[in-house]
């Protein structure tokens, strides 16, 4: 595991530095450790569950819509993991990998799937606020907060409010409790104005 360790961190977690505030090398790493907990908690491979983690938003170099299919496909790509896993667990992380994906109409085809989607969940209503404002940026960088504000609002409750499209798929207490709250600020026109308009400048 340490040299696994030691490549990914070196040539895979960097990448994650040129991508947008949401989705930085501190998002990789929160998926990675919550990845890992629920990996122990199921009682899957640790290793294959960490590097699905790792991998799973690369694609975004390419093309945001399709970043779960790319990021895939740069795995399967990535002949230097052939030391450590055969063909058919790159399979297994190449479809994890895939349904992770919030948007996923579909439940994920493992229960590695499942991990990887339900750790980059990640319902703590600040990040979840602060990420969808940089996005909003990145989209719009020219716009003023309100049509900022107007954006994020919009997405936040297709997203997660009820009957919005994000689904959990191992239920983990920390992902309920969270869009508990994060659901509680959606309905509080004040409250969720006030933590947009703080992360603004993202």
């Amino acid at each position: 595991m340490e040299e696994l360790k030691q490549y990914i961190e070196q040539a895979i977690l960097p990448q994650y530095d040129a991508f947008d505030g949401g989705h930085k090398r501190d998002h990789a790493l929160m998926v990675i450790d919550e990845s890992l907990k629920l990996a122990r908690e199921h009682g899957a491979d640790e290793r294959m569950a960490y590097v699905i983690a790792a991998y799973h938003d690369l694609g975004l170099r390419i093309d945001r819509e399709k970043h779960h299919i790319y990021s895939g496909e740069i795995l399967m790509a990535d002949d230097t993991l052939r030391q450590w896993f055969t063909w058919e667990q790159l399979l297994i992380m190449r479809d994890a990998i895939e349904d992770h994906r919030a948007s996923a109409k579909n439940p994920p085809r493992t229960i590695y799937g499942a991990i990887v989607a339900e750790a980059d969940r990640q319902i703590e209503p600040e990040v979840v606020i602060q990420r969808t404002m940089a996005y909003s940026r990145k989209l719009l960088p020219e716009a003023d907060f309100e049509t900022l504000y107007q954006r994020s609002k919009e997405h936040l409750l297709e997203k997660y409010a009820e009957g919005g499209y994000m689904r959990l798929w191992l239920n983990s207490e920390r992902n309920q409790q969270g869009l508990e709250n994060l659901r509680a600020i959606i309905r509080d026109e004040s409250r969720l104005r006030a933590l947009c308009e703080k992360y603004r400048s993202l």
